[in-house]
């Protein structure tokens, strides 16, 4: 960048930086653009005087623009790159797109550019970059932060955080990771300024970033700047259906009568999917987008959405913060998020540069259900925690999350985030290889994690008032924010009336109905024991034989979609009686196994690319369950009489108790199956009888290991196939 060189003291000409500021300005924006009052604050706190800033400005505010004026100015005057600390790639590449246009040049250092980090920290070491664009995962990451960190905190002209309510766990998407920005402060020379930016951040939260930050009301050189959070293009409704099926008829009867293009979320992967393919049926040109798609397939995605190619993509919130398309004309929710503050993250993505988007919500009864489960991964109790830590203590030598996990009781994600947050307290330290405990002392912060616990469900509560006020919505998200000018808008549909109204066509719920209704979904063998077995005494390392795999397995649904899982979450859920097994879900699973046996690789079916195909079953296997006992019973018994197979029997507790662990990780999850499950001396002889292959009846799959220890216990007594059957996969 070519810019006149400016000098930034406290007794510059501040009429000439702010003119520079807004010819800067021009450049990204157009002729006609102009810095707002606040805009302006918080450029000259930055380029002027040197301090700290909080913005907490409502999406489309212009908070980019901020940066990238302060980066320019900066510049110019000499100073080191722009680091900015951004969460997620589709972030990263309109940022960078966005830079380019005012001739600043950015690049950026994340999981999906391995390949170019070298080049990329030989441009900065050169002086070539302005700005460099990091994940907050690289800050911990052992050579990057043993090697890249230090070097870059000490050449690094302006330290942005963007998104910056990611830092609080107060906050509606904590991410750990962050937290170890207060690293790079500390290691920041003095007189470096530093923004930190959000949008949806109520005034906890503002408070919780600022004192991270070192921008507490303690700090002389701080400076907060909160802004109102009305969104005046945006039209707030909520419309209550009966069921799945009349809000996925209603968004296909009504998808195109929505303004432009936009975005459709969804709570879950699966549900994704579903309407994607639903959407796709009847016509539309629509894109999945989740944690599941490839970066290339986001890319195109994105690609599409910006240029209007697509109606919308139905997404999770994996598309959330940063996504930039001015035009967006509409934002629907196919169920509630469980934070008022997320979801106003959420729609914020529209009408940020055209007069009027709509923005609707179609809460759904399954929503709760889904609420409890991201709940249950919440920081774990004290014990857990301490074991981890005494764990890596005992070790001597770093230890890998596979190689915690069968010292741990606890699953591979929720114990990874568990790390990161003991790595921030400085009780363990990630490093090569691993992780390691540090010594240090550390004390369980019982009453924040509470208090924490009770916000998130205080939040819950506010998404029901939501749905059901009959005041003012966008007044109401304010609120919650904590904006202190919230007032009535004047145009959601309790201020202005509804705009949209309930009815569906025949056909098109009909089409919903079948969709939803259509079973079958396929989960694959576990391939892999887990590592670390042998520290439990459980031999078993490595690939699984093939002759003691299962197969390919099939089920009914999986309970985080919204057509048969809303059905089987009831039927399996913790507190449901055992009852036997409903007519809807036998003639359902019939139809799934009419569909493996015609499809390729079926017993009735065309071999498959590599030429084969499975023999049919000759019989049927339950397993034992202490808490659905006549639910399976009557399941593999009703599968036995239609398909014509005998029921060889079940699968039975060793010392007729379950194992323990049901919610654990695989490791531990394993080590409670181990010589926990049997085959009776009947069915081991009725197996070795039949010589075929088997359906393997249950009613849930989970993690995976009671079905691939109970197969191999199969095929070692002579089945030459196991095929496992059930109603339902969590996930």
């Amino acid at each position: 960048m070519q810019q006149p060189e400016i000098h930034t003291t406290a007794t510059a000409d501040r009429a000439e930086v702010r003119a520079r500021a807004e010819a800067v300005l021009r450049e990204l924006a157009g002729p006609g653009a102009a810095l707002r009052e606040d805009q302006w604050t918080a450029i000259e706190a930055l380029v002027v005087d040197h301090r700290r800033a909080l913005v907490v400005q409502r999406t489309g505010w212009g908070k980019s623009a901020v940066y990238f004026i302060a980066t320019a100015l900066l510049r110019a005057a000499g100073a080191g790159p722009t680091v900015i600390v951004s969460p997620l790639l589709a972030l990263m590449r309109n940022q960078v797109e966005s830079a380019g246009r005012a001739g600043i040049h950015a690049r950026t250092i994340n999981s999906a550019n391995t390949e170019e980090w070298a080049e990329i920290q030989a441009e900065v070491a050169a002086g070539k970059v302005d700005i460099l664009l990091v994940s907050p995962e690289r800050l911990n990451n052992p050579d990057f932060r043993d090697q890249v960190l230090p070097e870059l905190a000490a050449s690094t002209g302006l330290l942005v955080v963007d998104e910056a309510h990611c830092i609080s766990d107060w906050g509606h998407d904590f991410r750990p990771d962050y937290r170890r920005l207060r690293t790079m402060l500390a290691d920041l020379p003095a007189g470096v300024p530093v923004l930190a930016t959000t949008a949806t951040a109520n005034a906890r939260v503002t408070a919780d970033v600022a004192e991270q930050l070192g921008t507490g009301a303690g700090d002389a050189h701080a400076l907060v700047l909160r802004g109102p959070l009305e969104r005046e293009s945006l039209t707030l409704g909520v419309l209550a259906l009966p069921d799945p099926a009349h809000r996925l008829a209603w968004l296909a009867d009504h998808l195109d009568r929505l303004p432009g293009s936009g975005i459709v979320y969804t709570l879950t992967v699966a549900a994704a999917e579903e309407v994607t393919a639903f959407l796709r049926e009847r016509g539309f040109a629509v894109a999945s987008y989740s944690g599941r798609t490839e970066d290339a397939e986001r890319r195109t995605a994105e690609a599409d959405l910006l240029a209007n190619r697509v109606k919308a993509l139905v997404a999770t919130s994996a598309l959330g913060m940063g996504f930039d398309k001015p035009d967006l004309g509409f934002v629907v929710h196919l169920g509630s998020p469980s934070s008022p503050i997320a979801y106003y993250q959420q729609v914020g993505r529209a009408g940020r540069g055209v007069d009027r988007a709509e923005v609707l919500l179609l809460p759904g009864r399954e929503d709760e259900a889904i609420w409890r489960y991201f709940a249950s991964l919440a920081f774990p109790p004290e014990e857990q925690v301490r074991r981890t830590i005494d764990a890596l203590a005992e070790a001597g030598r770093p230890l890998s999350t596979a190689a915690l996990e069968p010292r741990v009781d606890l699953r591979r994600a929720r114990l990874e985030t568990m790390l990161k947050v003991l790595d921030v307290d400085g009780a363990v330290r990630r490093v090569k290889g691993g992780w390691t405990a540090t010594g240090q002392s550390w004390a369980y912060d019982t009453e924040r994690y509470a208090k924490v616990a009770a916000s998130r469900e205080a939040e819950q509560r506010a998404m029901r008032e939501y749905a059901t006020t009959t005041g003012c919505r966008m007044e109401f998200l304010r609120r919650q924010l904590d904006d202190e000018q919230a007032a009535p808008c004047g145009r959601c549909d309790n201020c202005a009336g509804p705009l949209h109204t309930p009815e569906v066509s025949a056909d098109t719920l009909a089409a919903a109905r079948a969709a939803l209704g259509r079973p079958g979904v396929s989960f694959e063998p576990r391939r892999l024991w887990p590592t670390g077995m042998d520290a439990l005494g459980v031999p078993l390392k490595g690939r699984i034989p093939a002759g003691e795999q299962a197969e390919t397995g099939r089920a009914l649904g999986r309970l985080s979609d919204i057509g048969w899982g809303n059905r089987l979450r009831a039927l399996l859920a913790e507190q449901a009686p055992d009852v036997p097994v409903p007519g809807e879900a036998v003639e359902a699973l019939v139809a799934v196994l009419a569909d493996w046996a015609r499809g390729p690789g079926g017993w009735a079916g065309p071999a498959t690319a590599e030429g084969t195909r499975l023999e049919r079953p000759v019989g049927v296997v339950t397993m034992a369950s202490s808490t659905r006992p006549q639910l399976v019973g009557t399941l593999g018994a009703r599968i036995a009489e239609i398909g014509r197979m005998p029921l060889l029997g079940r699968i039975e507790y060793a010392d007729g108790r379950p194992p323990h662990g049901a919610r654990s990780n695989s490791a531990q999850r394993l080590h409670s199956l181990a010589g926990a499950l049997v085959l009776p001396p009947g069915l081991e002889q009725a197996v070795a009888a039949a010589g075929g292959p088997v359906l393997l009846v249950d009613d849930l799959v989970d993690s995976g290991w009671t079905v691939t220890v109970a197969a191999r216990l199969l095929r070692r007594a002579g089945a030459s196939a196991v095929l496992p059957l059930v109603l339902a996969v969590q996930g």
